[in-house]
């Protein structure tokens, strides 16, 4: 596809002179996660009546670290392309650019470019957003942001959650390792929409002399609904939360989705054993004290191991699988 005069592309513009941008003075949407026509329609009619759009289009097909989900694939120009050549031709003063970048330039873009604004699209990043070098390089260059929905509204929100619902990994039919465990919590991890958090799986199996039997596995889902947070922003953004903080979170922890199924479904826990991609909270080892899981083996630290101690006094095995 040729370039117009509306497009740019970081890779010309790196080592370039940057002066055509600059002088735009716009307001800056970065690369967003996919987002419906209507939904950019309303950016449109937010932000073209204070200046000219440069909406950012990334070259990654999804957010960085969350590949090969379909609830995080990025926006492509083709998706709006037909509304911004629409507006371009009967606005006569302000206009809607692109930049086209891979996600691992953004802090880049941030710090040599000039915009009024910048807009960012929930869902469109990994991991708390005041955690990340892009809001460091938007601090230093003192420029405003927002954090906006990727909805028009929360109806719209909650269909997507409904369309989108992530499929729950396979269940083995026979006998299993302990690593086809571990890829069956790092699979289920995936059917999580915490963003800002971590994407973290359970899944709970019962060790016989040939292996593991699978009998389920848990996510931590984001309550009410899987894109609550991403409509009205994540509570750990809105409270700039530090890492590990306990206080706020959107989701209930793959533990606690795990118990609460158990129950439902008067599944026994007796000796049985949970593989997590993540080594449990405070708050979720505490609670696994007084359950009748045997064993926990985990594959990330975190708390600095506060759970291993607290789950081995409680007479629990924890182990590290690498």
């Amino acid at each position: 596809m040729v370039k117009t005069e509306h497009q740019f592309d970081w890779s010309d513009l790196a080592f370039a002179s940057k002066r055509s941008v600059k002088e735009l003075r716009s307001t800056f949407i970065a690369a967003p996660r996919d987002i419906s026509k209507q939904r950019f329609t309303q950016l449109i009619k937010t932000y073209l009546p204070k200046g000219n759009i440069l909406l950012g289009l990334s070259k990654d097909p999804y957010v960085l670290g969350l590949e090969g989900q379909d609830a995080f694939r990025m926006l492509e120009l083709k998706t709006v392309e037909g509304i911004i050549q629409k507006v371009n031709s009967a606005s006569p003063e302000y206009k809607i650019y692109s930049l086209a970048y891979f996600q691992r330039d953004l802090p880049h873009v941030l710090e040599k470019l000039t915009f009024s604004r910048a807009v960012f699209i929930n869902g469109s990043w990994y991991h708390a957003f005041h955690l990340r070098p892009e809001y460091y390089a938007l601090v230093n260059q003192h420029t405003p942001y927002e954090l906006v929905s990727p909805f028009v509204d929360e109806a719209e929100a909650r269909q997507y959650a409904a369309i989108h619902n992530p499929v729950p990994p396979e269940m083995p039919k026979g006998l299993v390792s302990d690593q086809a465990m571990a890829e069956l919590a790092d699979g289920a991890a995936k059917q999580s929409f915490a963003y800002s958090e971590h994407q973290t799986g359970v899944a709970l199996g019962k060790k016989t002399v040939k292996g593991y039997r699978a009998l389920t596995t848990a996510f931590n889902r984001v309550v009410p609904y899987q894109t609550y947070a991403m409509h009205f922003g994540a509570s750990r953004e809105h409270n700039f939360s530090p890492m590990n903080d306990l206080n706020h979170y959107d989701a209930d922890h793959a533990e606690v989705e795990l118990l609460t199924q158990a129950l439902s479904q008067k599944m026994s826990l007796r000796g049985t054993t949970l593989f997590i991609n993540l080594l449990p909270c405070p708050s979720c080892a505490r609670m696994l004290t007084a359950t009748e899981i045997e064993e926990i083996v985990y594959r990330q630290d975190h708390s600095e191991g506060y759970a291993i101690k607290l789950l081995e006094t409680a007479g629990k095995k924890v182990r590290r699988l690498t």
